[in-house]
């Protein structure tokens, strides 16, 4: 497939081939305002001339403010194409200058890197002003062989046009960032001059500021096809502001516009990297569409033969003739409306009973988890039978109530104690009692001698012919990503990777921070075969190291049971990984007596919007999926959609931004080459296509995903570790 591509960068030349700089050795530098540290790695091998190697041992950063030597400065001359650390700080600095008093706002990052934000007039209103927000990175030779700004979108932000001085009865506790002069700052950290000034400090309205003032929430398509919303906003940016004649003669640019990428810099992963295989004889088992193919197709691995499944219900009272009576005859039956959707015994390909009489309806959903307790307890269970419970929760997405919000996360840790795998369906999403009442009254002044007491109970009439539901019409979509995450939590695989075996084990380590318990969580070892098997997984706090290492071992010692030996292992890691975390795992591979090598594969856990890359020569703008760029020494970007040839059409929400890939390992001989390279990244695109949770296509892999989800569950639990069960089962899908 022909593809034009462009990157979001901007290469140039050096300004001079060199100059000479005043440095400071003065560590209270650091709080005088203009000055910047210079860590000592950041000037190479300069100071060794300078300062003798017990006075380096103990320097650890210079200070300098770019300006002309004063008293006690060391002046160093530095060759920029020689020194590129210090020269990325110098350019930083130099588009913070070249930028104040020409852009709205002004504000330097947790990187360094300078954010510009231009006023909206058009989208602004008499409460906030409306800003564009920038990111101009400086990097060195990453993609290009020279020194390259990278010009990010970063969407849209709010200023209130009240300043805090206006504004009364408001705690301000909820401020976040202010805007004063053109500068942001730190609510809580400005400076006394920044108080003095507080008539015109004005403060960006962040989420939780929002409902105090009055102000609706932003509402965005997460459908929308950002390639094309975003590369016209940065064309602008880039021909109003950075290929002006001003701005070159600060920094001499290498293009006129965005770098456009060579064949020989990007690849495309092969055309069967997204084969699966579901259910039945090859080849007629092989597919690559999870929407389509496991309907028609089944299951790769059905739920084991010997199981016997029941389910039962736990429900409100009230809802039992509304949304637990529909569940129950959507999953019994099929969703029998426009769009037909089979019964799940019929898409899952086992049988199974539905216990309506065995079911538990609580009372008061204040007093669910005690009710349903006492339920479980008693409940008398047959043997070899998996029981599975089906939770109609009540409580509302949008339920302030943080307790009853948290009824859901303790009905789930009690089944888990119980051994009871469970699915969880919120009601709301099914039956919306005001809307019923609304249509039941205009069905019975309509239609009085039309209509049966079962039908009335069920909501569904027919008028001219046709069938009415006053259910959620397009609950049908959601029936097959409820039904495969219960086969999968059910021991079932719905389908699996189109690989040969090479035994080789893949652990997945993600993290969560939670806000309300102020700690992070990893979730780890996720355990997978090259096929992309799952095969357990444990948790814990991210501070743990032996823990995950411990988690590692117990992982690896069963994957060499059950095959004998391990080719290697691969982690794939929410962050880059140190040595911190690497060398208790390679201290327990050694004591295994296992000298196998360990590649780690680190994953953004969150899709790249500052480097992007748009195809010019396809309509949406969308890199083909399998693409991957080279955009640093081991750095990868990776295009994971379903744009997979010229006549793939694919939806909007599938327009995924890509993911960033780096890659590193114990032995570098795994990691020699381009080839060796693509294997890992074939792996990480392959293993995106292994959510259960639902058929839709994911841009990261179940390897980083999987953890993430269980570690935004965890905390809410009382158990420190998972037991057996939970550890052995997908119950988090």
């Amino acid at each position: 497939m022909h593809q034009s591509l462009q990157l979001n960068i901007v290469p140039f030349n050096h300004p001079v081939p060199s100059a000479s700089f005043a440095f400071y050795n003065n560590p209270a530098l650091a709080k005088q305002e203009g000055f910047y540290p210079i860590f000592k790695d950041d000037l190479g091998e300069l100071l060794n001339e300078i300062f003798s190697e017990e006075e380096l041992e103990s320097l650890e950063k210079l200070y300098t403010d770019f300006q002309a030597p004063t008293e006690d400065a060391i002046n160093i001359e530095i060759n920029f194409a020689e020194t590129p650390r210090f020269a990325n700080h110098y350019y930083r600095y130099l588009i913070r200058q070249y930028f104040i008093g020409k852009v709205d706002i002004i504000h330097k990052n947790f990187t360094s890197e300078t954010e510009v934000w231009l006023h909206d007039k058009k989208k602004s209103t008499q409460e906030y002003n409306l800003y564009n927000q920038f990111t101009i990175k400086v990097q060195n030779a990453r993609v290009s062989n020279l020194p390259e700004l990278v010009i990010s979108y970063d969407g849209t932000t709010k200023v209130l046009k009240q300043s805090v001085l206006d504004i009364t009865d408001l705690d301000t506790n909820l401020y976040n960032w202010i805007v004063c002069e053109g500068v942001l700052y730190k609510y809580r950290f400005r400076t006394p001059e920044i108080q003095a000034k507080a008539n015109i400090s004005y403060p960006v309205l962040s989420n939780t500021l929002k409902p105090h003032l009055g102000i609706a929430h932003d509402t965005t398509n997460p459908s929308r096809n950002r390639y094309t919303e975003y590369k016209p906003i940065l064309e602008d940016f880039l021909r109003k502001l950075i290929i002006t004649t001003d701005f070159k003669k600060v920094f001499p640019l290498a293009t006129d516009g965005f770098l456009k990428i060579s064949t020989d810099q990007y690849a495309v992963l092969s055309k069967t990297s997204k084969e699966l295989v579901f259910g039945g004889k090859a080849p007629n088992n092989i597919g690559y569409d999870p929407k389509g193919d496991f309907k028609y197709k089944g299951p790769y691995k059905p739920i084991p033969s010997n199981n016997n499944i029941r389910f039962f219900f736990l429900y409100h009272k009230p809802e039992k003739e509304t949304a637990m009576q529909a569940i129950y005859t959507y999953l019994k039956d099929g969703f029998n409306g426009e769009w037909k959707f089979p019964s799940m015994q019929q898409y899952i390909k086992h049988p199974f009973s539905i216990l309506q009489n065995e079911s538990f309806a609580f009372d008061n959903i204040d007093t669910a988890v005690q009710e349903i307790k006492q339920f479980i307890r008693n409940k008398e269970r047959l043997p070899n039978t998996t029981y599975f419970a089906i939770y109609v929760n009540p409580v509302p997405k949008d339920e302030p109530n943080q307790e009853r919000v948290n009824i859901y996360y303790k009905i789930k840790e009690l089944l888990l104690i119980e051994g009871i795998s469970s699915q969880v369906i919120k009601s709301p999403n099914i039956f919306n009692a005001v809307e019923a009442e609304k249509q039941l009254e205009i069905w019975r002044n309509n239609n009085p001698q039309n209509f049966s007491e079962a039908q009335l109970k069920l909501g569904l009439f027919k008028t001219n012919g046709v069938r009415k539901n006053i259910f959620n019409q397009d609950f049908n979509t959601f029936l097959p990503h409820i039904q495969i995450a219960i086969l999968a939590k059910l021991g079932g695989i719905p389908w699996r990777l189109n690989r040969t075996s090479n035994k080789e084990l893949i652990v997945g380590v993600g993290a969560f921070y939670s806000t309300k318990i102020g700690k992070r969580f990893i979730g780890s070892a996720f355990c997978f075969d090259n096929e992309g098997v799952f095969k357990g997984f444990d948790c814990f706090n991210s501070n743990d190291t032996i823990s995950l290492a411990g988690s590692i071992r117990e992982a690896v010692l069963k994957f060499i049971i059950a095959n004998e030996t391990a080719s290697r292992l691969v982690i794939h890691f929410y962050k880059d990984i140190g040595e911190k975390e690497l060398k208790p795992i390679r201290n327990i591979l050694y004591k295994l007596g296992l000298n196998i090598p360990i590649v780690i594969v680190t994953i953004n856990k969150t899709e790249s919007k500052d480097l992007i890359a748009f195809d010019t020569s396809y309509s949406n703008l969308m890199p083909a999926s399998g693409t991957f760029i080279k955009v640093g020494y081991s750095e990868y970007l990776l295009f994971n959609n379903t744009r997979y040839d010229e006549t793939s059409n694919p939806k909007k929400k599938e327009f995924h931004f890509p993911i960033k890939v780096a890659i590193s390992s114990t032995d570098e001989q795994e990691i020699d080459s381009i080839e060796k390279i693509e294997l890992f990244i074939d792996q990480v695109y392959q293993f995106s296509r292994m959510y259960w949770k639902s058929n839709d296509q994911q841009s990261l892999p179940v390897t980083i995903k999987y953890p993430e989800m269980v570690a935004k569950i965890w905390p809410h639990f009382n158990m420190e570790r998972p037991n057996e069960f939970a550890r052995n089962n997908l119950w988090f899908l």
